[in-house]
C-alpha cells in the first residue's frame, strides 16, 4: 500500500518529471497576508491568483503544489464527522499559464491516476460542461476524454442523461456511459460576478465509483450526494474574458488549473471506505483510543463515538496548522475560527469521556504526523501545544461557570424555553444537550425547546454569515484601484519605518483593504508623535518624487543579497519576483518579495490630491506593534 508521503512524493515527481517539466510553486501560509477578501486560504489556486491574468510568473508557464487550505462555513463546519468531509485539507495542483493545453492535461491526469496511483480506470467517470447561451458545450474535452479512456481500454460514450449509471461495481466494468454533461452551476468557474476584464471557463470532474451509497438520494447521478462517487480532481479551462460589450469572449492564451483533494486520493489509493482510517488520520485516531479508552469503531462497524471521533482529528489537525500559521485565539476573524475550533474540540472531547485536558497532546501527534511535509510545524510545536492548553483551560473554566449559571437558574424555578437555552450557549458556550440535561428535561418537552434554540440558532447563523460575506467577499485577492495603491504605499511605509526606527524593523504580518493598510511589525516602544510625522512625510515625499514600481525577477539567494524585505512566514522558490520603487535596483528606496498588484508609479497614489495618515498605532504582543494608516 503506497503511504501518503509516497503518494505525496509521485505528484510532484510526476509533473515535474518529462514531459510536463513543472516547477513547484511553494506552499503558503493559510492566513493571506495581503487579501482582505478571504478569512483563510481555502484553494489550491491561491498562490497563482495574481498570474492568471497575463503577469508572467518567476518560475515559467507550467507549476504544481501542494497547498494547505482550510474551509470554515458553518454549514461545512457541520458535514464533519461523515467518511469523507475535512475541513482542514491540502489541495494537489498543476497549472498551465498560456502553455500546454486540454489536450495534454486530460491524458496526463488520467496517467497519473492510473498508471501512478494504481486507480482502476473502469471505476473513472467523468463531467463536463453542457453549454449555454455564453458558450458551447464542451465538446473538445468529450473528444479527448473518449480517446484518453480509450488507452486504458475502456469504451467510454457521451450520455446526455447524467443518471444513466451503473447499479454496482460489477456492473460498471462493462459500462460505457462515462461522460456527462452539467449545467454553469456544477461545470463553469469563475473568479466572481460576470464584469469586464473577469476570466471563466468549462471545467471536467473526475469521479471515482466506490460502489457504496452512504445517503440514500431520489435520484442517482455521478455529482450526487450519495457518497458513492467520491471527486477525486477538477480540471478547469480557462478560456474566456468577460468583455466591456457583456460577452464571454474566447482567449488567445488560455491557462489550466487542476485541483485534487489529497485526502480523499490517499482514502481511494489505500482502498479504504473511509477518509479518517488512512494513515494521514490514524495516528491521531490512536491516541483519542489511548487518552479516551474507547474505540473509533466497533469490529468494523460505526458507532455513536465514531463521529465524535472524526470531529476531533480534523479540529485537531485545523487548529494545529492556524496556530502554526501565526493566529491565537480571539474574538475576531482568524482567532475567533481558531478559538471555535479548540472548544469544538472540548465539546466533544467530553463527549468521550475526556475530562482531562487533551488538545495539546492531539496536536502534537499532528506535528510529529506531518512536520516532513510543513517543517515549520516542528519548530512551533512548543508555542502551539501551550496555545492549545491554554484556550482549552481557559474553556472548560467558561464550562463549569455554565454550569454553576444553570444550577442557579434551576433553584430560581426558571423554566426553560429555547431563548434561555440559547442564551446560555451563546453566553457561556454550554452546548443544548447538557443544558437539557442539568435542567432534567424530558423528551417531549426537549423537542420543542430544540425547536425554538435551533430557531435563534438559525438566525444568529444567517446574521454571522451575512456579516463574513460583507467582510471576506469572494477568495481571491482584491485587485481594485484603491486597494492596489494601498498595497505599494505599504512598502514605502515598511521603509519608511525602518528608516526612523532602525533596521531591526521587519513585517510580521499585514492586512490591505480598499479603506485603509494594515501593518504588524518587529518594534518593542510605542512611536512618538515626532516618529509618527516623521514616518508620514518620508512616504508622502515619495509618493510626490514619482518614482516608478518596477518589477524583476532574479535567483532567490541574489534577492536576498541585495537586502530585499520577505513577506513573514512566506517560503519562496529558487526563482523570485522583486518590486522596486525607484529609478534603478541598485538605488532603490525600497525592495520587496511581491507578486503584487502593484501601481506603475507612486504619484498614482496620491491621485486627487490625497496624504498618507497614520490612524491608529497598537501593540499586539511581545515586541511587535501594529499601525493602520490611510489615504486621505
Amino acid at each position: 500500500m503506497k503511504t501518503s508521503e509516497e503518494i505525496r512524493e509521485s505528484f510532484i515527481k510526476f509533473w515535474t518529471s518529462e514531459p510536463r517539466n513543472s516547477k513547484q510553486v511553494p506552499n503558503v501560509s493559510l492566513v493571506p497576508n495581503n487579501d482582505p477578501t478571504l478569512l483563510f486560504v481555502n484553494s489550491g489556486m491561491f498562490p497563482i491568483n495574481p498570474y492568471l491574468g497575463g503577469q508572467p510568473h518567476p518560475l515559467g508557464t507550467r507549476l504544481c503544489n501542494f497547498q494547505r487550505c482550510l474551509r470554515t462555513n458553518y454549514d461545512e463546519m457541520l458535514e464533519i464527522g461523515d467518511n469523507r468531509h475535512t475541513l482542514m485539507f491540502e489541495m494537489m495542483g498543476d497549472w498551465s499559464l498560456g502553455d500546454f493545453t486540454k489536450v495534454d492535461q486530460i491524458p496526463w491526469i488520467m496517467e497519473f491516476w492510473v498508471e501512478v496511483c494504481g486507480l482502476d480506470p473502469k471505476r473513472i467517470y467523468v463531467s463536463v460542461f453542457e453549454g449555454n447561451d455564453d458558450a458551447p458545450r464542451d465538446d473538445e474535452a468529450i473528444r479527448v476524454w473518449k480517446e484518453t479512456f480509450e488507452k486504458y481500454g475502456v469504451k467510454a460514450e457521451f450520455s446526455e442523461d447524467i443518471t444513466n449509471i451503473p447499479a454496482d461495481l460489477k456492473e460498471g466494468e462493462e459500462w460505457s456511459a462515462r461522460i456527462f454533461p452539467y449545467n454553469k452551476k456544477k461545470n463553469w468557474w469563475q473568479r466572481a460576478a460576470d464584469a469586464p476584464g473577469e476570466l471563466g471557463g468549462p471545467t471536467s470532474e473526475m469521479f471515482y465509483d466506490t460502489g457504496d451509497i452512504v445517503v440514500e438520494q431520489d435520484k442517482y447521478h455521478i455529482n450526487d450526494d450519495s457518497g458513492r462517487f467520491i471527486e477525486i480532481g477538477n480540471n478547469v479551462f480557462m478560456e474566456y474574458k468577460y468583455s466591456e460589450d457583456g460577452k464571454w469572449e474566447e482567449m488567445t492564451s488560455k491557462n489550466i488549473d487542476f485541483g485534487g483533494g489529497f485526502e480523499r486520493v490517499v482514502m481511494l489509493v489505500q482502498d479504504k471506505k473511509d477518509i479518517f482510517e488512512t494513515d494521514i488520520y490514524e495516528p491521531v485516531l490512536n491516541k483519542i483510543t489511548e487518552l479516551s479508552g474507547k474505540e473509533y469503531k466497533a469490529l468494523g462497524e460505526e458507532t455513536e463515538d465514531t463521529k465524535y471521533f472524526r470531529i476531533l482529528a480534523d479540529h485537531a489537525r485545523a487548529a494545529t496548522f492556524i496556530i502554526a500559521d501565526g493566529v491565537k485565539p480571539s474574538n475576531k476573524d482568524q482567532g475567533y475560527i481558531l478559538r471555535r475550533f479548540i472548544r469544538r474540540l472540548v465539546r466533544f472531547g467530553l463527549k468521550l469521556g475526556l475530562e482531562d485536558n487533551f488538545t495539546k497532546y492531539l496536536a502534537e501527534v499532528v506535528v510529529d504526523k506531518m512536520q516532513h511535509a510543513y517543517t515549520h510545524l516542528d519548530d512551533m510545536k512548543d508555542l502551539i501545544m501551550e496555545e492549545m492548553e491554554k484556550e482549552e483551560i481557559k474553556f472548560r473554566r467558561t464550562l463549569n461557570n455554565g454550569l454553576k449559571e444553570i444550577q442557579k437558574l434551576v433553584e430560581k424555578g426558571e423554566k426553560l424555553d429555547g431563548n434561555l437555552a440559547f442564551y446560555v450557549y451563546e453566553t457561556y458556550g454550554f452546548p443544548l444537550e447538557m443544558t437539557l440535561e442539568e435542567f432534567g428535561i424530558d423528551e417531549d418537552t426537549a423537542v420543542i425547546i430544540e425547536s425554538g434554540f435551533n430557531e435563534k440558532n438559525e438566525a444568529h447563523r444567517d446574521a454571522s454569515r451575512a456579516g463574513a460575506e460583507q467582510k471576506f467577499k469572494g477568495g481571491l485577492a482584491d485587485h481594485s484601484e484603491e486597494t492596489t495603491k494601498l498595497h505599494t504605499t505599504h512598502h514605502l511605509l515598511l521603509r519608511a519605518l525602518q528608516l526612523v526606527l532602525g533596521d531591526h524593523v521587519h513585517q510580521r504580518g499585514s492586512n490591505i483593504t480598499g479603506e485603509r493598510l494594515r501593518i504588524d511589525f518587529s518594534h518593542a516602544e510605542k512611536l512618538t508623535d515626532e516618529q509618527i510625522k516623521e514616518v508620514e512625510d518620508i512616504v508622502n515625499k515619495k509618493i510626490e518624487e514619482g518614482l516608478p514600481m518596477t518589477r524583476v525577477e532574479m535567483p532567490r539567494e541574489d534577492a536576498m543579497e541585495i537586502g530585499a524585505e520577505m513577506e513573514f512566514g512566506q517560503k519562496y522558490p529558487d526563482t523570485v519576483s522583486i518590486y522596486y520603487v525607484g529609478n534603478s535596483l541598485e538605488d532603490a528606496f525600497s525592495k520587496e518579495f511581491c507578486g503584487g498588484p502593484h501601481v506603475e508609479n507612486t504619484s498614482q497614489i496620491g491621485e486627487g490630491g490625497k496624504k498618507f495618515k497614520i490612524k491608529k498605532q497598537e501593540s499586539i504582543g511581545a515586541g511587535i506593534r501594529r499601525i493602520k494608516a490611510v489615504l486621505e
